[in-house]
């Protein structure tokens, strides 16, 4: 199957609200998807991802709001009329069709003629790695196999935009780590405009160009992986993507303080009345030659250590009693040379990795 033809569709979003009763699925959402990107809505269950995506399917019919796919408004459209393809959660496969009925069945609708028909469905099939498999049932096929049938079905039309409902959580771990990449490679073979739905932080930080990240109906930040992880706009953002410590500190101006000792930092921090200090695991250093100047020092007694294969996790409790988490590489380094439970030890945080964050959730 060839890179789609079409031009692939910018989406633009603004103002979408939708209520159910008292509750804002929801709230005054404005977002642009440009033309050929793999944009990602991530947030936790309940955060109105999937309600935002029914409604670019047209699925779900907003309160109030625009849509519009390229130049044309379609919030009024019905799904069938908006020359998109979507994979669901659970496949929505016939299970009385075979493989190439399932896959075909778009092209039917469409009324191509029938050879025309098993020329595109055999061409669908190969693109996702199941060429051979049109003459069989859907119920000899493995998940990851049922998953590829859903993809090669959304995508046999060539539509301009390509919608995607947390597709691959049916899966085991190991098969959708492979699934991510193949989507990944898909995308960049085909170009369609995507909108993917996931909770799941590492699999929208692997396959996106920018990521959405959505809470209680609205926003947080919409931002590249890089930067969502390395300067998330506030404390939800920085919460949900990675693991993290979070410190209070005080502000004086431009000075920033932790416990009463001044902070060194690289990027100047954002203007808000609160700010927080965010450390995540990797970054934070374990120093057994004391403090090092021109950066953060801590004074720690290790509570824990844990052994996790390819990396350590060092746990330990800062003097004013916070808790603070340090990850390294396993490889190399002697575990056995490590801090025992108890041990008072220097944690050292390099300017650039000094990362100052609105404390607020929103």
């Amino acid at each position: 199957m060839r890179a789609n033809d079409r031009e692939a569709l910018p989406i633009s979003v603004r103002g979408v609200t939708k209520t159910y009763g008292p509750v804002h699925a929801l709230k005054d959402v404005s977002l642009d998807v440009r033309s050929g990107e793999f944009l990602t809505l991530l947030g936790p269950s309940g955060s109105g991802k999937t309600t935002l995506l029914m409604v670019l399917a047209g699925f779900t019919r907003p309160d109030c709001g625009s849509l519009k796919f390229g130049d044309e408004e379609v919030i009024r459209t019905p799904p069938h009329l908006r020359d998109l393809g979507m994979t669901f959660q659970n496949y929505a496969l016939f299970p009385h069709m075979t493989v190439a009925g399932n896959v075909g069945y778009p092209l039917k609708l469409r009324r191509v003629p029938r050879p025309e028909i098993a020329q595109r469905v055999e061409a669908a099939l190969e693109t996702v790695q199941l060429g051979g498999y049109g003459a069989r049932r859907i119920d000899q096929l493995s998940g990851g196999q049922k998953q590829r049938v859903a993809l090669a079905r959304s995508i046999v039309f060539e539509p301009r935009i390509l919608l995607m409902d947390e597709p691959l959580s049916a899966l085991d771990k190991k098969l959708r780590d492979q699934m991510q990449i193949e989507l990944r490679h898909l995308h960049d073979k085909l170009g369609m405009t995507t909108v993917y739905v996931t909770h799941d932080q590492r699999e929208a930080l692997t396959m996106s160009d920018r990521i959405a990240v959505v809470n209680q109906g609205r926003i947080m930040q919409l931002a590249t992986p890089r930067d969502l992880y390395e300067r998330p706009a506030n404390r939800f953002v920085a919460d949900f993507i990675g693991d993290s410590t979070f410190l209070p500190v005080t502000r004086s101006g431009q000075a920033v303080a932790f416990n009463g000792t001044p902070l060194v930092f690289s990027a100047p921090p954002p203007a808000a009345a609160e700010l927080t200090l965010m450390i995540r695991p990797e970054h934070i250093v374990l120093s057994h030659d004391g403090p090092r100047e021109g950066a953060n020092n801590f004074s720690a007694t290790a509570s824990d250590i844990v052994y996790q294969g390819d990396s350590y996790l060092l746990n330990a409790r800062l003097d004013d009693g916070s808790r603070i988490a340090l990850r390294g590489g396993a490889r190399g380094v002697n575990l056995m040379a490590l801090p025992a439970v108890g041990d008072r030890v220097t944690l050292v945080l390099a300017p650039e990795d000094t990362i100052l964050i609105d404390a607020s959730e929103a």
